[in-house]
């Protein structure tokens, strides 16, 4: 799948913010000492940024800002990636994306030093313009067809994510509470149970009000 393919397979940007949170949060519980997923609300000043990060090379990151939204992402087997063996034509830095604000520019800025190099795919989705009920993309790649990241897309379905959680975490995951949280039910010591039995529920709830939870804290019968 090209990332210009992927572009258009994208939610809303609300429903993508919607799912990053739950993400975040799903790994406030399943893997708080090594979370993949994680989100910064207020990162800038009306801005939150989305960041994944497997450990093993993939990693994509999302920025909600007002005038838009921002993504890139790489994917270390893509054929796009500079870490092959086969020769490749033209420098990956030149990669660009267009941005159309200043604060999304500086964000070009301040995490291109030393890592343009490890970027593949990124893309642009704009709010509508008069007139207009589509958003647009423009996305821009090194390579025609990059493959997407290897770990669990914000836009896959839930029993996606229980697939990549048991690979990844080497043990069964409950698909009725990652349902929950992905659906963005209210939070209660149930459902965190199901997910980890050692989370620390109060951490948990004070995660989850940040990311926009409601939380029920009755106990577990």
């Amino acid at each position: 799948m090209s990332v210009h393919t992927l572009a258009t397979l994208l939610p809303d940007p609300a429903v993508l913010l919607a799912r990053c949170r739950a993400l975040a949060l799903l790994d406030t519980i399943l893997a708080a000492d090594a979370p993949t997923y994680s989100f910064f609300s207020e990162w800038r000043e009306g801005v939150d940024l989305a960041r994944m990060d497997n450990g093993s090379g993939d990693q994509y990151a999302i920025v909600f800002d007002p005038a838009g939204v921002f993504l890139y992402g790489f994917d270390h087997e893509s054929d796009a990636t500079p870490w092959r063996d086969r020769a490749r034509t033209g420098p990956v830095s030149s990669l660009v994306c267009r941005r159309r604000s200043r604060t999304t520019r500086r964000r070009r800025n301040s995490s291109s030093a030393g890592s343009s190099t490890r970027r593949c795919a990124c893309g642009v989705r704009r709010p509508p313009q008069p007139g207009s009920t589509a958003q647009s993309s423009s996305p821009t790649t090194r390579r025609t067809e990059p493959t997407g990241c290897s770990a669990y897309s914000p836009t896959a379905p839930p029993d996606a994510y229980v697939s990549f959680a048991e690979d990844y975490l080497e043990r069964s995951i409950d698909p009725d509470a990652v349902t929950a949280i992905l659906t963005r039910a209210p939070i209660n010591r149930q459902t965190v149970t199901s997910l980890s039995s050692t989370a620390d529920f109060e951490a948990v709830a004070v995660q989850a009000r940040v990311l926009g939870f409601a939380v029920h804290d009755e106990p577990v019968l």
